[in-house]
């Protein structure tokens, strides 16, 4: 019997007259997606349907209209592009790198599961609500993803070889901090698939920079396509032709920019904020926090929960509405001013906090940490302040079996120097102390680094701005 068991496949990669049996769907990104009978048996699951009910950008779809697209259909595209990818490889390289189609199912399902255990709002969820209300919390999605896995294994019945799992969940976690050490050493290219911990070039950023654009009205220039055709597997490992060094440079660049103009709009970081306030409040009584241990309840979150607080009655949660209701009419807490931090002292910040703010003021009103929120913003290019294009390894054409890394000098003078941003926020909770927040914040600046870091002063309008409109 072979690595997966599944009694509507066989050892045999699937023809392309097979694979028209298969159900399909139709993506806006990628058009017909055929899914494999294995892979419909997780699909056709409750755990993984409520990935329907996941926006795959959080509340993002409050400034942009469009970006209400959902976790699954990433899911699906990430699947696709994965299958895609080791199909390109065995059709080059098959015989010399051994792939099999155990190998094929496997790293379709690591594409396919490598979210399904994402919390609501996106990374709001991990990143910013349980830190507030679980002290020193490291809870992340990808580790609940695995605990997800077995949970749908167990509760379906799913009849899949233990050892292939495994692999399946190495895959998911790759690229994590965490991500233990691979049970084979054989076929490590396989791990550069989906989440690529060597570089950071996989087809999950293959599909969210594509989706994500898109769905955001966002032109998007960067074609994974040309990824996907030219890469070639060296030495157990996954690397480019060098000619499209700039094409890599692109996905990087691209992924970045999304993050300044989409993830961390200074809009939708205010409807965050204001967000994980209201979540916070609410969980002595919704008990959101006490879900993440066990699958069998964490399925049962989504964004739905913003509905819940919204219609709920009940007086412990009164704060908790009252923060939605303001989130419903647009009176958002207000955006007062950011700078970025000076590249010379990127290595040694700390983060800005509420009571670094309410101790630079100098008004006579008294201004109090809960009347103020900041937010710390990091974009870089996937490798903090280290240039990804360093870890990566190019071949010079594909009859060459020699890789070599390729320095940013050698390609362009006009690629950044610095590869990473720290940008901070503050924001006001009541619109009628922008003006002292606002002082506050350039005293901040003045104090900590001698001069006015934000470009330039927060507007009179907004200064002056007593009543929401």
């Amino acid at each position: 019997m072979g690595a997966f068991r599944n009694a509507d496949s066989n050892n045999a990669s699937p023809s392309t007259e097979d694979r028209r049996l298969w159900k399909h769907v139709h993506d806006n990104v990628h058009g017909n997606i055929y899914l494999d009978p294995l892979s419909l048996k997780f699909i056709d699951t409750e755990q993984f349907q409520r990935l329907r009910d996941l926006k795959q950008l959080g509340l993002s779809h409050m400034v942009y209209p469009g970006a209400v697209h959902s976790r699954f259909e990433h899911s699906v595209g990430v699947y696709w592009l994965a299958g895609n990818a080791i199909e390109k490889l065995k059709a080059h390289q098959g015989l010399e790198l051994d792939i099999d189609h155990a190998d094929i199912q496997t790293v379709k399902l690591a594409g396919l599961l490598h979210d399904v255990g994402h919390g609501p709002f996106s990374h709001l969820f991990e990143r910013e609500f349980l830190p507030r209300v679980i002290h020193g919390s490291k809870w992340n999605h990808e580790e609940m993803s695995l605990n997800m896995i077995d949970y749908i294994v167990d509760e379906h019945n799913i009849d899949i070889d233990s050892g292939s799992l495994k692999k399946v969940k190495e895959m998911i976690i790759a690229s994590s901090e965490s991500a233990p050490i691979k049970t084979s050493k054989e076929k490590l290219f396989l791990y550069d698939i989906v989440a690529n911990g060597r570089n950071g070039i996989d087809v999950d950023k293959f599909d969210y920079i594509v989706r994500d654009s898109r769905a955001c009205g966002l032109g998007c220039n960067f074609q994974f396509e040309r990824l996907l055709d030219t890469m070639q597997v060296i030495d157990n490992e996954i690397c480019y032709r060098a000619k499209e060094y700039l094409t890599v440079h692109k996905l990087f660049y691209t992924r970045a920019d999304l993050h300044r103009t989409v993830y961390t709009h200074a809009k939708v970081k205010a409807i965050e904020l204001m967000f994980v306030d209201a979540l916070v409040k609410a969980d002595n009584y919704l008990l959101v926090s006490s879900f993440i241990h066990d699958p069998s309840q964490y399925w049962k979150l989504d964004d739905s929960i913003i509905k819940t607080i919204e219609t709920d009655d009940a007086d412990e949660l009164k704060e908790s509405r009252e923060l939605i209701k303001r989130i419903r009419r647009r009176d958002l807490y207000q955006f007062c001013n950011e700078f970025t931090v000076p590249k010379d002292q990127l290595e040694h910040f700390k983060h800005v906090t509420t009571q670094d703010i309410v101790c630079s003021q100098k008004s006579g009103v008294n201004l109090r940490e809960e009347d103020i929120a900041v937010s710390n913003v990091k974009i870089d290019l996937t490798k903090g302040r280290n240039n990804p294009l360093e870890s990566i390894n190019f071949f010079e054409d594909y009859d060459s079996k020699e890789k070599f890394p390729v320095s940013k000098d050698q390609i362009s003078h006009l690629l950044p120097a610095c590869n990473q941003d720290l940008i901070v926020r503050v924001y006001s909770k009541k619109p009628e102390l922008v003006e002292v927040v606002s002082e506050a914040f350039e005293n901040f600046q003045l104090k900590t680094y001698g001069m006015k870091a934000q470009v330039h002063a927060t507007p009179e309008r907004k200064r002056r701005r007593v009543f929401p409109c």
